[in-house]
């Protein structure tokens, strides 16, 4: 039998050799002069040799515990090289559907498959609340019941993200079924979640007489980046995010033209905006001689370079508009009173707010982009939310051309 005295004297030869101990259990001490603990048994009629550690970091006394547990299994008819497997596993899969650790490998699962921001949005709803209220929880056992007063805080907070809290917690769920983290394979049951604020409701104003005094408040907002930002969410209907992460280098103002990369749309598709003659002249009285990066900075600096879109809900809530209007809600009333006050082609507005379609033929009609017709749309537009500044009754001059083409 070995001893600690006899295990320091072996020394490292030209090839691996192995020094018996007892019942199986041997030392091998390979040519670089490590020394490893083995276990020497026969399981259904085959020789099998399993690992039980570093001789430096587990101790005679201890190998010999090792191999009486591994022995144990054995006489019970049992592997013990499949055990350890098993229970090494099991460890894993432990560590892995921790709720905090999970939520991390769904978020890189996510960067590879979707746009910047949309990775960004749901990075920031999963790190941000998902992730300190659920800390505690696994995905594997993960219920309605857990999630549901998670939801209902954020919700008191901002609705909007609720429902987006809801949908990746859904996704990642989906995600565990899909690598085989949850044994009932069951999705969570969210659909009677967030009830009042379901319908995908997002607040916005399509009506004039109410538009007219939301136009004025932002006009008579005191912080002009903020201003000039929700003033040109107005007149483009772009999401919020590429509002305020807008850079000079996709903007020519002498084309009037916003070109905007795919990776930083939500369809991942490249989308050029027309820009009407009144958001030129926005953004060339912010723009100076030297301009930077972006369109919009931030004031701080802080959690992003550029202006954070909550500034612009912010904003809006300061004027009196929370639950009225969403800064996302321009998309709405855009699409609404577009079609309603200019006799506009829907297609063409879906064109201009860059809405996937879903269908083979729809996906291919996607590539018509109306780049005439939304040119010509935008403008009558803006000039539309000019004149309804200055007429309350909201009269305007029609589109000549039909935008339909």
């Amino acid at each position: 039998m070995l001893t600690e005295l006899t295990i320091k004297a072996l020394k490292p030869r030209d090839k691996l050799y192995r020094v018996a101990d007892r019942e199986g259990l041997c030392l091998e001490v390979t040519p670089t002069g490590s020394k490893l603990w083995r276990y020497r048994y026969r399981y259904a009629g085959k020789a099998r040799m399993m690992a039980l550690g570093k001789w430096d970091e587990i101790t005679l006394l201890d190998a010999r515990d090792r191999l009486r547990d591994a022995r144990r299994l054995l006489a019970n008819g049992m592997d013990p090289m499949a055990s350890k497997r098993a229970a090494t596993a099991a460890q894993v899969k432990e560590g892995r559907v921790a709720f905090p650790a999970f939520a991390a490998e769904w978020l890189e699962y996510k960067r590879k498959r979707v746009g910047i921001e949309t990775y960004r949005k749901a990075r920031l709803v999963t790190e941000g609340d998902l992730i300190p209220s659920l800390r505690r929880h696994s995905i594997d056992t993960l219920a309605t019941k857990d999630v549901t007063p998670v939801l209902d805080k954020i919700a008191q907070r901002a609705p909007n993200l609720a429902v987006k809290a809801r949908q990746y917690l859904g996704g990642m769920v989906a995600y565990a079924i899909q690598q085989g983290l949850r044994e009932d394979g069951k999705l969570l049951s969210l659909r009677g979640t967030l009830v009042k604020y379901d319908a995908g409701h997002i607040p916005a104003i399509t009506k004039p007489a109410e538009l007219r005094p939301l136009l004025l408040a932002i006009d008579g907002y005191s912080q002009q980046v903020t201003r000039t930002a929700l003033l040109l969410a107005s007149l483009t209907a772009l999401r919020p995010s590429v509002i305020a992460s807008a850079q000079w280098a996709h903007i020519d103002l002498e084309a009037g033209e916003w070109h905007i990369p795919g990776h930083l749309m939500k369809t991942r598709h490249d989308h050029i905006v027309p820009l009407p003659r009144q958001a030129v002249t926005l953004l060339e009285a912010i723009r100076g001689n030297d301009p930077g990066q972006y369109v919009f900075p931030s004031p701080a600096k802080q959690k992003t370079p550029h202006l954070h879109r909550d500034a612009l809900s912010k904003a809006l809530r300061e004027m009196g508009f929370q639950g009225k209007h969403a800064t996302h809600g321009f998309r709405g009333t855009l699409r609404t009173m577009a079609r309603e006050r200019l006799s506009v082609d829907i297609d063409v507005l879906e064109a201009q707010l860059a809405h996937a379609k879903k269908g083979d033929v729809q996906k291919a009609y996607d590539r018509t982009t109306f780049d005439d017709q939304r040119r010509e749309v935008m403008q009558a537009w803006a000039d539309y939310l000019d004149n309804l500044r200055k007429d309350p009754a909201g009269k305007v001059v029609a589109i000549k051309r039909k935008a339909s083409g």
